[in-house]
Protein backbone atom coordinates (compact mmCIF):
# COMPACT_ATOMS: atom_id res chain seq x y z
CA UNK A 1 0.00 0.00 0.00
CA UNK A 2 1.32 3.42 -1.17
CA UNK A 3 1.67 5.92 1.32
CA UNK A 4 -0.56 9.05 1.84
CA UNK A 5 0.34 12.32 0.73
CA UNK A 6 0.10 13.37 4.41
CA UNK A 7 2.51 10.66 5.60
CA UNK A 8 5.10 11.44 3.13
CA UNK A 9 5.03 14.95 3.94
CA UNK A 10 5.79 14.09 7.69
CA UNK A 11 8.07 12.44 6.85
CA UNK A 12 10.06 14.79 4.60
CA UNK A 13 9.35 17.56 7.75
CA UNK A 14 11.17 14.61 10.10
CA UNK A 15 14.23 14.37 8.05
CA UNK A 16 14.88 18.20 7.16
CA UNK A 17 14.52 18.21 11.32
CA UNK A 18 16.88 15.35 11.64
CA UNK A 19 19.79 17.02 9.19
CA UNK A 20 18.98 20.43 10.81
CA UNK A 21 19.86 19.36 14.36
CA UNK A 22 22.98 17.17 12.64
CA UNK A 23 26.76 18.41 14.01
CA UNK A 24 28.30 20.38 11.12
CA UNK A 25 31.55 18.53 9.31
CA UNK A 26 34.24 20.24 10.90
CA UNK A 27 36.64 22.22 8.72
CA UNK A 28 40.40 22.50 9.40
CA UNK A 29 40.18 25.90 10.69
CA UNK A 30 41.54 28.91 9.18
CA UNK A 31 43.29 32.66 9.95
CA UNK A 32 42.47 36.04 8.86
CA UNK A 33 45.49 38.33 7.67
CA UNK A 34 45.06 41.17 10.28
CA UNK A 35 48.20 42.62 8.17
CA UNK A 36 47.27 46.27 6.89
CA UNK A 37 49.39 45.77 3.54
CA UNK A 38 47.66 41.97 2.74
CA UNK A 39 46.82 41.82 -0.70
CA UNK A 40 49.36 44.23 -1.82
CA UNK A 41 51.96 44.03 -3.95
CA UNK A 42 54.61 43.39 -1.52
CA UNK A 43 52.56 41.32 0.57
CA UNK A 44 52.15 39.24 -2.63
CA UNK A 45 55.99 39.03 -3.06
CA UNK A 46 56.29 38.24 0.84
CA UNK A 47 53.96 35.67 0.62
CA UNK A 48 55.63 34.17 -2.44
CA UNK A 49 58.84 33.89 -0.85
CA UNK A 50 57.57 32.86 2.66
CA UNK A 51 55.62 29.70 0.43
CA UNK A 52 59.46 28.25 -0.80
CA UNK A 53 59.96 28.18 3.07
CA UNK A 54 56.85 26.34 4.56
CA UNK A 55 56.89 22.80 5.71
CA UNK A 56 56.57 20.09 3.57
CA UNK A 57 55.91 16.63 4.58
CA UNK A 58 58.11 13.52 3.26
CA UNK A 59 56.83 10.55 1.68
CA UNK A 60 58.94 8.43 3.04
CA UNK A 61 59.80 5.22 1.66
CA UNK A 62 58.93 2.62 3.44
CA UNK A 63 56.14 4.42 5.58
CA UNK A 64 53.71 1.51 4.99
CA UNK A 65 55.93 -0.78 6.74
CA UNK A 66 56.44 -0.78 10.88
CA UNK A 67 59.19 0.33 12.18
CA UNK A 68 61.24 -0.86 15.00
CA UNK A 69 60.91 0.93 18.72
CA UNK A 70 63.64 3.72 19.05
CA UNK A 71 64.54 6.27 21.08
CA UNK A 72 65.87 9.57 19.86
CA UNK A 73 68.69 11.06 21.97
CA UNK A 74 69.97 14.74 21.75
CA UNK A 75 73.38 15.19 19.53
CA UNK A 76 75.95 17.47 19.55
CA UNK A 77 76.37 20.77 17.47
CA UNK A 78 79.81 21.12 16.83
CA UNK A 79 79.56 24.61 14.99
CA UNK A 80 81.16 27.57 16.35
CA UNK A 81 78.81 30.24 14.44
CA UNK A 82 77.40 31.96 17.13
CA UNK A 83 74.22 32.73 15.04
CA UNK A 84 73.28 28.97 15.01
CA UNK A 85 74.29 28.16 18.60
CA UNK A 86 72.27 31.10 19.69
CA UNK A 87 69.02 29.63 17.78
CA UNK A 88 69.32 25.66 18.22
CA UNK A 89 69.94 23.05 20.61
CA UNK A 90 70.43 19.34 20.44
CA UNK A 91 67.33 19.25 22.15
CA UNK A 92 65.31 20.95 19.72
CA UNK A 93 67.27 18.95 16.72
CA UNK A 94 65.91 15.57 18.38
CA UNK A 95 62.18 17.14 18.69
CA UNK A 96 62.50 17.63 14.88
CA UNK A 97 63.86 14.25 14.49
CA UNK A 98 61.13 12.60 16.78
CA UNK A 99 58.21 14.12 14.22
CA UNK A 100 59.70 12.70 11.22
CA UNK A 101 60.67 9.25 12.34
CA UNK A 102 57.01 9.36 13.99
CA UNK A 103 55.63 10.54 9.96
CA UNK A 104 58.13 7.55 8.62
CA UNK A 105 55.97 5.12 10.79
CA UNK A 106 58.76 4.09 13.49
CA UNK A 107 57.71 3.45 17.22
CA UNK A 108 59.14 6.72 18.71
CA UNK A 109 59.48 6.53 22.60
CA UNK A 110 58.93 9.77 24.11
CA UNK A 111 62.29 10.84 25.85
CA UNK A 112 60.09 12.09 28.30
CA UNK A 113 59.61 9.01 29.82
CA UNK A 114 62.90 8.54 30.85
CA UNK A 115 62.37 11.46 32.88
CA UNK A 116 65.06 13.30 35.09
CA UNK A 117 67.02 9.87 33.94
CA UNK A 118 67.52 11.23 30.37
CA UNK A 119 71.15 12.82 31.09
CA UNK A 120 72.51 9.60 32.47
CA UNK A 121 71.19 8.34 29.93
CA UNK A 122 72.81 9.90 27.37
CA UNK A 123 75.94 9.82 29.20
CA UNK A 124 75.56 5.99 29.18
CA UNK A 125 75.44 5.67 25.49
CA UNK A 126 78.01 8.52 24.97
CA UNK A 127 80.52 6.85 26.97
CA UNK A 128 79.48 3.45 25.31
CA UNK A 129 79.07 1.21 28.68
CA UNK A 130 75.53 -0.70 27.82
CA UNK A 131 74.83 -2.45 30.76
CA UNK A 132 74.87 1.21 32.53
CA UNK A 133 72.46 2.27 29.71
CA UNK A 134 70.02 -1.08 29.28
CA UNK A 135 69.49 -0.32 33.61
CA UNK A 136 67.33 2.37 32.29
CA UNK A 137 65.12 0.32 29.29
CA UNK A 138 64.43 -2.11 31.21
CA UNK A 139 61.18 -1.01 32.16
CA UNK A 140 57.55 0.00 30.97
CA UNK A 141 57.50 1.04 27.32
CA UNK A 142 61.26 1.49 27.24
CA UNK A 143 61.97 -2.24 26.91
CA UNK A 144 60.74 -2.62 23.49
CA UNK A 145 64.11 -0.30 22.42
CA UNK A 146 65.94 -1.70 19.58
CA UNK A 147 67.22 1.57 17.97
CA UNK A 148 68.85 4.93 19.73
CA UNK A 149 69.27 7.91 16.91
CA UNK A 150 70.59 10.82 17.62
CA UNK A 151 71.62 13.82 15.01
CA UNK A 152 74.64 15.74 14.83
CA UNK A 153 75.34 19.20 13.00
CA UNK A 154 79.09 19.16 11.95
CA UNK A 155 78.95 22.50 9.80
CA UNK A 156 77.66 25.68 9.59
CA UNK A 157 79.47 27.66 7.66
CA UNK A 158 78.98 30.70 5.35
CA UNK A 159 81.19 29.91 1.78
CA UNK A 160 80.09 32.37 -0.51
CA UNK A 161 78.97 36.13 -0.91
CA UNK A 162 78.70 38.37 -3.81
CA UNK A 163 77.45 42.27 -4.22
CA UNK A 164 76.50 44.38 -6.65
CA UNK A 165 75.03 47.72 -6.85
CA UNK A 166 75.09 50.86 -8.88
CA UNK A 167 75.03 54.79 -7.89
CA UNK A 168 73.65 57.47 -10.50
CA UNK A 169 74.95 60.23 -8.75
CA UNK A 170 78.33 60.32 -10.42
CA UNK A 171 76.63 59.97 -13.79
CA UNK A 172 74.36 62.68 -12.78
CA UNK A 173 76.48 65.19 -11.96
CA UNK A 174 78.45 64.39 -14.86
CA UNK A 175 75.13 64.88 -17.28
CA UNK A 176 74.56 68.09 -15.30
CA UNK A 177 77.86 69.22 -16.19
CA UNK A 178 77.83 68.76 -19.81
CA UNK A 179 74.17 70.76 -19.98
CA UNK A 180 75.68 73.80 -18.31
CA UNK A 181 78.57 73.36 -20.99
CA UNK A 182 76.46 72.86 -23.81
CA UNK A 183 76.24 76.97 -24.63
CA UNK A 184 72.52 77.18 -24.26
CA UNK A 185 69.41 77.72 -21.29
CA UNK A 186 67.69 74.73 -22.53
CA UNK A 187 70.20 72.34 -22.67
CA UNK A 188 71.58 73.41 -19.31
CA UNK A 189 67.76 72.63 -18.31
CA UNK A 190 67.62 69.17 -20.23
CA UNK A 191 71.31 68.55 -18.40
CA UNK A 192 70.15 69.73 -15.35
CA UNK A 193 66.74 67.70 -15.21
CA UNK A 194 68.61 64.65 -17.03
CA UNK A 195 71.17 64.61 -14.06
CA UNK A 196 68.53 64.38 -11.69
CA UNK A 197 67.11 61.51 -12.87
CA UNK A 198 70.43 59.87 -13.64
CA UNK A 199 71.62 60.91 -10.08
CA UNK A 200 68.68 59.29 -8.35
CA UNK A 201 68.89 55.81 -9.47
CA UNK A 202 70.55 53.68 -6.72
CA UNK A 203 70.46 49.71 -6.70
CA UNK A 204 71.89 47.22 -4.66
CA UNK A 205 71.87 43.23 -4.47
CA UNK A 206 73.74 41.10 -2.17
CA UNK A 207 74.29 36.97 -1.36
CA UNK A 208 75.46 34.74 1.03
CA UNK A 209 75.03 30.83 0.91
CA UNK A 210 75.79 28.72 3.91
CA UNK A 211 76.53 25.01 3.86
CA UNK A 212 74.98 23.18 6.81
CA UNK A 213 75.89 19.60 7.47
CA UNK A 214 74.06 16.84 9.71
CA UNK A 215 75.31 13.33 10.80
CA UNK A 216 72.96 10.82 11.89
CA UNK A 217 73.71 7.94 13.88
CA UNK A 218 72.01 4.58 14.67
CA UNK A 219 73.22 2.92 17.65
CA UNK A 220 72.08 -0.27 19.15
CA UNK A 221 70.22 -0.29 22.18
CA UNK A 222 71.29 -3.66 23.27
CA UNK A 223 75.14 -3.47 23.06
CA UNK A 224 75.76 0.39 21.90
CA UNK A 225 77.50 -0.54 18.91
CA UNK A 226 77.09 1.50 16.44
CA UNK A 227 74.79 0.30 13.16
CA UNK A 228 75.03 2.80 11.23
CA UNK A 229 76.04 6.47 9.85
CA UNK A 230 75.01 8.75 7.49
CA UNK A 231 76.03 12.32 6.24
CA UNK A 232 74.04 15.18 4.48
CA UNK A 233 74.41 18.86 3.52
CA UNK A 234 72.44 21.45 2.18
CA UNK A 235 73.27 25.19 0.72
CA UNK A 236 70.93 27.93 2.42
CA UNK A 237 71.07 31.05 0.45
CA UNK A 238 69.85 34.44 1.98
CA UNK A 239 69.31 37.46 -0.44
CA UNK A 240 68.61 41.02 -0.20
CA UNK A 241 67.81 43.57 -3.16
CA UNK A 242 66.45 47.24 -3.28
CA UNK A 243 66.40 49.85 -5.96
CA UNK A 244 65.22 53.24 -5.90
CA UNK A 245 64.48 56.11 -8.65
CA UNK A 246 63.12 59.48 -8.60
CA UNK A 247 62.24 58.41 -5.09
CA UNK A 248 60.32 55.98 -5.47
CA UNK A 249 62.15 53.03 -3.74
CA UNK A 250 61.84 49.04 -3.57
CA UNK A 251 63.84 46.25 -1.59
CA UNK A 252 63.44 43.04 -1.01
CA UNK A 253 65.00 40.15 1.65
CA UNK A 254 64.73 36.96 2.40
CA UNK A 255 65.82 33.15 2.21
CA UNK A 256 65.42 29.74 3.73
CA UNK A 257 65.84 30.19 7.58
CA UNK A 258 67.63 28.29 9.82
CA UNK A 259 64.46 25.90 10.97
CA UNK A 260 63.88 25.10 7.67
CA UNK A 261 67.09 24.01 6.55
CA UNK A 262 67.91 22.07 10.35
CA UNK A 263 64.20 20.53 9.66
CA UNK A 264 65.21 19.18 5.85
CA UNK A 265 67.95 17.79 6.72
CA UNK A 266 66.42 15.95 9.67
CA UNK A 267 63.99 14.82 6.89
CA UNK A 268 66.86 13.74 4.13
CA UNK A 269 68.45 11.77 7.34
CA UNK A 270 65.16 10.09 8.31
CA UNK A 271 64.49 9.25 4.66
CA UNK A 272 67.70 7.45 4.08
CA UNK A 273 66.84 5.53 7.56
CA UNK A 274 63.70 4.43 6.55
CA UNK A 275 64.90 3.48 3.13
CA UNK A 276 67.89 1.42 4.44
CA UNK A 277 67.75 0.23 8.25
CA UNK A 278 63.64 -0.32 9.00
Amino acid sequence: MNPSPSFRCVCNLVGLALLAVAPATSAQPTWGNPSPTAGSETSQKANAAADQTIYQPVTYTNAGKKGPALVVIPGEIKSNNATFLQKFTPNNIADFGEVELSSANFTVLERSDLGSLLKEFELAYNLGDPEQARKFLRMGKLKSTKYVVRFDILKTEQVAAAQSGFDGRTLGAMAGLLGAFSGSHSGAAAGAVGGTAVGSVQTSESTGVWVIGMRYKIINAETTEQLATGYTEEKMEVGAKSSSVLGVSQAQQGGVSLDTMVQRLVQKSVWEIDSKYK
